[in-house]
């Protein structure tokens, strides 16, 4: 009975460290409230990547770009934590900040690649977080392949004569109140934490009533959102990583589940989740696979394709 048992946790085990490499595309069909009549928006969403060797290689990294090249997007959104997670510890090595920027500078979209920080990014650095301010190397990295960076910023673009809006928000978890080093196991509560969001400051550069796609990293915020903001896109969570017949019994949020992942409405008010690409404390993925997301605004249709 043992040796069955074993033989059963050794496959298991392996199937859950191969699907952390199968990523797909999960697409979604949504016109929200108030969306522009007439503006068509395809936006495609990286998040998660926490690269490292040998879970998220140069490699694998490159794939993924080209993968998500030809997916046609407006706009390429990438939603944080582009860093290897804290407790992968003895099982991944590092991919300096260069040579994951450098790939991620062969994106391509006309209306723009756009990112956020997520927590991972700020924990990267001791000295970040000793002196409880920015810019995190992530930034940086990407700031000098030419990829925005926001933080608590907006920008308005416009297709085919419509005017919408990408905004992102500073990350929630930014720093740890109990100043431990960026090498340490990371605290669990929310209230172990500070960010560096502005949801109001993000929203008064909002200067008309063209749609807002909001970019944030934890999906904590979306209760606070209000439906001025057309869609909010969020990474983090992993889709709780190991989902078993669709639960995640561990999601790193203080709403549990609720925000885990997916498409949720809320009053009216839309989030997608993303599941994201890469893997944290462990490298496994289990009944959440990792994903590029896609989502078509101003669609016929509504909710997941």
């Amino acid at each position: 009975m043992t040796g069955i048992v074993g033989v059963g946790s050794t496959a298991l085990s392996g199937y859950a460290v191969a699907e952390a490499f199968n990523e797909h595309v999960t697409s979604y069909e949504l016109t929200p409230p108030n969306w522009t009549p007439g503006l068509k928006l395809r936006v495609a969403v990286l998040a998660d990547l926490h690269v490292c060797e040998p879970w998220m290689s140069i490699e694998r990294l490159e794939r993924i770009v080209e993968q998500t090249n030809s997916l046609n997007a407006d706009a390429i959104l990438m939603l944080g934590d582009f860093v290897v997670g804290l407790r992968l510890g003895s099982y991944s090595g590092p991919i300096s900040n260069e040579a994951w920027a450098a790939v991620l500078a062969k994106l391509k979209a006309p209306y723009g690649v756009h990112a956020i920080l997520g927590n991972h990014d700020w924990w990267q650095s001791a000295e970040v977080q000793m002196r409880r301010a920015g810019p995190p190397p992530a930034a940086l990295a990407l700031k000098a392949v030419g990829i925005p960076v926001y933080q608590n910023t907006a920008v308005r673009l416009q297709k085919d004569g419509h005017p919408f809006w990408i905004a992102g928000l500073g990350d929630q978890w930014a720093f740890r109140r109990d100043g431990g080093g960026h090498d340490e196991t990371a605290p669990t509560r929310l209230a172990e934490y500070e960010g560096v969001d502005d949801l109001p400051g993000t929203m008064r550069q909002i200067t008309d009533d063209a749609p807002v796609v909001l970019m944030v990293h934890e999906p904590d915020i979306f209760p606070e959102v209000s439906s001025r903001v057309s869609l909010t896109l969020a990474g983090h969570t992993h889709g709780g990583q190991v989902r078993i017949m669709g639960y995640a019994p561990i999601v790193p949020s203080i709403y549990g589940s609720r925000y885990a992942y997916g498409h949720k409405v809320e009053g009216g008010r839309h989030l997608i989740v993303s599941g994201g690409l890469g893997c944290s404390s462990l490298p496994v993925r289990f009944g959440s696979p990792p994903e590029i997301v896609v989502v078509n605004l101003g669609s016929e249709r509504g909710g997941e394709a």
